[in-house]
């Protein structure tokens, strides 16, 4: 436990999101995706913030990092590939799924005990092979399956309840909300249902930054230390093939990497470097360029990211336009989020 003080829970109101990306089309601005950003420095000290960085917010699944911690700390005995899963949004790959079964083998259960919605594999390539095979909706492929697993897995070494593991109430949800105030630095101001079942904890944008830059900056052998490496290690079972996750772990040595739905991005480097990202509307396709923007104000080489600087606005089949990330003012600039 880092046992440093736990402030107040954020304050729950309409964020004050300010434009971080345009999209060009002929030149033009056709549309704007406001958002809130924060660069956190080596020292933890915020470098540049953007929007509302403090208002309570749902990081969605780049709260996975932090729960797989807390099992950690529970005792979930994993490591590598199958770690990686456990903080995971997969594509659904025959990879991820047979982790998943493996981890549920090692709990001596199978995929009837998950209690995650049923779904189609999320990468749009495995779906539409899935279904011209005629394949049905599972649990199994659903994209949270390797942390339900784990879940699974964590109460069955702890003697605790497998019906009702989604119940806020239950030990290991309560277990995950303490780690999730510890690694954050601050109470939770909210607790809803995520999209596959899991309690969903609603925390700042700055701390959830501060909490990835902990693990990513964790002394070895730490559960922290622990996550952080399986992550690195494994970027393709935290995502898939071709997601912009994994190549964006594989593009920028060390760097520690976790997306969410509704345009959530968070990432650190092993010196305390973190950066987070909310797109107000959601979209994924300002999360990436954002992020990489305030990567390389976090001082990761400029070169390293230019694959994830901008998507492009299509016409008649051919580029003519980009999503482009708005220039951020100086940070000495910005005013402090209250």
């Amino acid at each position: 436990m880092h046992n440093s003080p736990v402030a107040e829970a954020p304050p729950i109101r309409e964020p004050r999101h300010a434009p971080v990306a345009h999209v060009v089309r002929g030149g033009l601005v056709e549309g704007v995706h406001h958002g809130s950003v924060v660069v956190l420095g080596a020292d933890g000290e915020a470098r540049l913030r953007i929007g509302d960085t403090e208002a309570a917010f749902y990081p969605r699944s780049a709260l996975k990092p932090l729960q797989a911690v807390a099992m950690v700390r529970a005792g979930l005995p994993l490591d590598g590939e199958l770690l990686a899963l456990t903080a995971a949004s997969h594509s659904g790959e025959e990879r991820h799924l047979a982790g998943a079964r493996r981890i549920l083998e090692r709990a001596g259960l199978t995929e009837d005990r998950l209690r995650n919605v049923p779904d189609l594999p999320f990468d749009p390539a495995v779906r539409d092979s899935w279904v011209r095979q005629g394949r049905h909706p599972s649990s199994l492929a659903q994209n949270c399956s390797g942390k339900h697993a784990a879940m699974l897995l964590t109460c069955t070494l702890n003697g605790w309840s497998l019906h009702d593991y989604l119940d806020p109430r239950h030990p290991l949800q309560q277990a995950i909300a303490e780690i999730v105030e510890d690694l954050t630095g601050q109470r939770v101001a909210r607790v809803t249902v995520d999209g596959c079942g899991a309690p969903l904890f609603a925390v700042s944008l700055h701390g959830l930054a501060r909490a990835a830059a902990r693990i990513a900056g964790a002394a070895p052998g730490t559960p922290e230390a622990r996550v952080a490496d399986a992550m690195r290690g494994h970027p393709e079972m935290v995502s898939g093939a071709g997601r912009d996750v994994a190549a964006l772990m594989r593009a920028v040595p060390g760097l520690l990497a976790k997306d969410g739905f509704e345009g959530v991005q968070v990432a650190a480097l092993p010196d305390g470097r973190a950066v987070a990202v909310k797109i107000a509307d959601g979209a994924d396709r300002a999360r990436v360029p954002v992020a990489a923007a305030a990567l390389a104000r976090a001082g990761v080489d400029p070169v390293a990211l230019v694959p994830f600087g901008g998507a492009p606005v299509l016409g008649g089949g051919r580029s003519v336009g980009e999503v482009r990330v708005v220039r951020a003012p100086a940070p000495e600039s910005l005013p402090a989020c209250a």
